[in-house]
C-alpha cells in the first residue's frame, strides 16, 4: 500500500493549525473592537447579513467538491486534458452561477428591510451592505475553482498561508479606519476586497503548479455531467449544513432583533473556534480511507476510523472542559461582564453536542473517502430540517436560548443514535469495542485537568486576558504530561483487534455488502 507523505501532511495540519490561532488571536483583539465601535445593532446587522449571503454557498451544487476529486484523480494520472476539460467547465458553470446571484443579490436589497426587523436608522446601510457583500461573494464563485484545484494537489498550505497573510491585513486595515471614525460599510469593503485577492492569488499558484489549459473550446458536457453527478450527493449536504448552523441568525433576526443575534453570536462563536481547529487534523482522513478502499484493506479502515476519531476526541475534550469551566470568564475577558447572562447560556447549550460532533469528526470524512455518504445525507438534511422547525418553535417562549436548544436537540440524535451505529455496521466493528477504544483514552487525559481547572475556580474566578491565560496554560499543561504519557508508552496509537475476527468473519462482510447495496 502506497504510504503516505508524512511532511505533507505535517504542513497541510500545521499551517491549517497555525491559520486558525492567528484567526482566533486576531478575533480575541479585533472582534471586540468591532463590536464597541459599532454597537449592538450595526454589529448584529453585520452577523445578520452574512448569515443570509452564507446561503449562497447553496449554489455551489456540489462543484467544488468534484473540482477537488477530479483534479487529484487526473494530476495522478497525469491525463492533462481531462484536467483541462473539467477546470474549464467548472469556471463556466461557477461564472453562470456568479451572474445568477448578481441579479439575485440587486432584487434581495430591495427586501432586506421588509424580511428582518433592522433599525429604521439602518435601513440605507442594510441594502448597501447586502450589495456589497453579495456582489463579492458571485466574483469569488468561479475564483473558487483554483482554492479547489489546490486541494486536489495536496496544498493545503498555500492555502492556509495565503489566508493567514489576507487576515491579518484585514484585521490591521480594520483597526485603522474604524480608529479613523470610519464605520460598518468601510468595515465590510475591506473584509469583501481581500477574498478577491485571495482568489487571484491562489489561481497564480494553480498556474504555477500545473501546466494547464482553459478555453471555451474545452468546455464539455460529460465533464459537467461526471462533476453533476458527483456533486449532488455533496450538495444535498451542504443544504443540510446551512439548516444545521446557519439558520440561527436568520431566526433570531426574524422573530427577535439584530442585537440578540450578536448575543447569540458571541456563544456560538466560541463553539465554532473548537471546531476549526479539529477540521483541521480531519481533512487529511478523507485521502487516508480513500487509499485503503481502493485496496480492500477493510481493517485499515477500522484502524482509521478508530485512532482518528481517538485524536479528534483528544483535541475536542480538553477545549470542551474549558469552555463549560472557564466559559464565562472568557466571555468577560473578550467582550465584557454584561454578555455573560444570555452569551453563556448558549455557549452551554451548544457545547455538548458539539463535542458529540467533533470528536467523531473521522467518520464522516472516511465516509466520503469511500464514497459511501449517501445516507449520512439523508440523515444530516433530515437533522436540519428539525434544527429549523424547533429552532422556530422555541425562539419566541424561550428567547436566544430556545434556537440553541432547537439547535442542539436534532445533532445529539444523529450523533447518538445514528452515526455510530452506522459506522460500525458498515465497518465491521461492535459498537462497544469503538466506544471503548476511541474514547477511553482521551476521557481518562482529561480528568486531572478538569478537577484542576475545578478546583482553580473554586478559589477564584479569573476576570482579565492575562489571568485566564495563565489558567488556560495550567490546565494544558497538566493535559499535556498526561498526552505526553500517552505517546511515549505507545497507548495514543494503539489500537486492539479490530479484523473481522472482533465479530466474526461472515457477520462482518455480510454487514459491509449490506451498506454498500444500500449506499449504492
Amino acid at each position: 500500500m502506497k504510504k503516505f507523505d508524512k511532511r505533507s501532511i505535517v504542513k497541510n495540519v500545521g499551517s491549517s493549525w497555525l491559520g486558525l490561532a492567528v484567526n482566533v488571536a486576531l478575533g480575541i483583539v479585533v472582534s471586540p473592537y468591532i463590536l464597541h465601535r459599532l454597537g449592538d445593532d450595526a454589529f448584529g446587522l453585520w452577523v445578520l447579513v452574512f448569515a443570509i449571503t452564507g446561503y449562497y454557498g447553496l449554489f455551489d451544487f456540489g462543484i467544488r467538491s468534484s473540482v477537488v476529486r477530479y483534479v487529484a484523480k487526473f494530476h495522478a494520472t497525469n491525463d492533462q486534458a481531462e484536467l483541462n476539460k473539467l477546470i474549464s467547465t467548472s469556471l463556466v458553470s461557477y461564472g453562470t452561477i456568479g451572474l445568477l446571484l448578481l441579479v439575485v443579490t440587486a432584487v434581495g436589497s430591495l427586501f432586506v428591510d421588509k424580511l428582518f426587523h433592522v433599525s429604521p436608522s439602518y435601513l440605507g446601510t442594510a441594502k448597501i451592505l447586502f450589495l456589497m457583500v453579495g456582489t463579492s461573494l458571485a466574483i469569488n464563485f468561479p475564483m473558487g475553482v483554483f482554492s479547489g484545484a489546490l486541494e486536489g494537489l495536496q496544498k493545503f498550505y498555500f492555502i492556509n498561508l495565503t489566508n493567514i497573510a489576507t487576515t491579518v491585513t484585514r484585521c490591521a486595515l480594520i483597526i485603522y479606519f474604524l480608529h479613523r471614525g470610519c464605520g460598518l460599510l468601510t468595515v465590510a469593503f475591506i473584509t469583501v476586497s481581500l477574498p478577491i485577492l485571495n482568489g487571484v492569488i491562489n489561481a497564480v499558484n494553480v498556474f504555477r503548479s500545473i501546466n494547464l489549459h482553459i478555453s471555451r473550446d474545452l468546455v464539455s458536457r460529460s465533464t459537467f455531467k461526471q462533476i453533476a453527478n458527483y456533486g449532488s450527493v455533496t450538495f444535498m449536504i451542504s443544504v443540510a449544513q446551512k439548516l444545521r448552523f446557519k439558520t440561527d441568525a436568520l431566526v433570531i433576526g426574524t422573530f427577535l432583533s439584530s442585537a440578540a443575534i450578536t448575543h447569540f453570536a458571541i456563544g456560538s462563536r466560541l463553539v465554532d473556534y473548537a471546531g476549526e481547529v479539529v477540521s483541521g487534523l480531519a481533512q487529511i482522513f478523507v485521502p487516508m480511507s480513500s487509499q485503503s478502499d481502493a485496496t480492500g484493506d477493510r481493517t485499515n479502515l477500522r484502524k482509521i476510523f478508530v485512532g482518528g476519531n481517538r485524536a479528534c476526541a483528544m483535541i475536542t475534550f480538553p477545549m470542551t472542559a474549558i469552555l463549560i469551566i472557564l466559559g464565562k470568564s472568557i466571555i468577560e475577558a473578550w467582550v465584557g461582564a454584561k454578555y455573560i447572562a444570555q452569551s453563556y447560556p448558549v455557549l452551554l447549550i451548544l457545547v455538548i453536542p458539539s463535542t458529540l460532533m467533533l470528536a467523531q469528526s473521522a467518520s464522516g470524512r472516511i465516509l466520503y473517502g469511500m464514497a459511501r455518504h449517501k445516507t449520512w445525507a439523508y440523515v444530516v438534511l433530515a437533522e436540519g430540517v428539525g434544527n429549523l422547525v424547533l429552532s422556530v418553535a422555541l425562539v419566541r417562549p424561550y428567547g436566544i436560548v430556545g434556537d440553541a436548544i432547537g439547535t442542539a436537540i436534532p445533532l445529539v440524535c444523529s450523533m447518538v443514535f445514528f452515526l455510530p451505529l452506522h459506522m460500525c455496521r458498515l465497518l465491521g466493528i461492535r459498537l462497544r469495542t469503538y466506544l471503548a477504544e476511541a474514547f477511553l483514552l482521551p476521557l481518562g487525559l482529561c480528568v486531572p485537568m478538569v478537577l484542576l481547572l475545578v478546583w482553580l475556580q473554586q478559589k477564584s474566578a479569573p476576570h482579565g486576558l492575562v489571568q485566564l491565560g495563565i489558567r488556560a496554560a495550567l490546565a494544558l499543561i497538566v493535559y499535556g504530561v498526561g498526552v505526553l504519557w500517552a505517546v511515549w508508552t505507545k497507548r495514543a496509537w494503539r489500537v486492539g483487534d479490530l479484523s473481522d475476527e472482533t465479530v466474526s468473519n461472515a457477520v462482518a462482510v455480510g454487514l459491509v455488502e449490506t451498506y454498500q447495496q444500500e449506499e449504492a
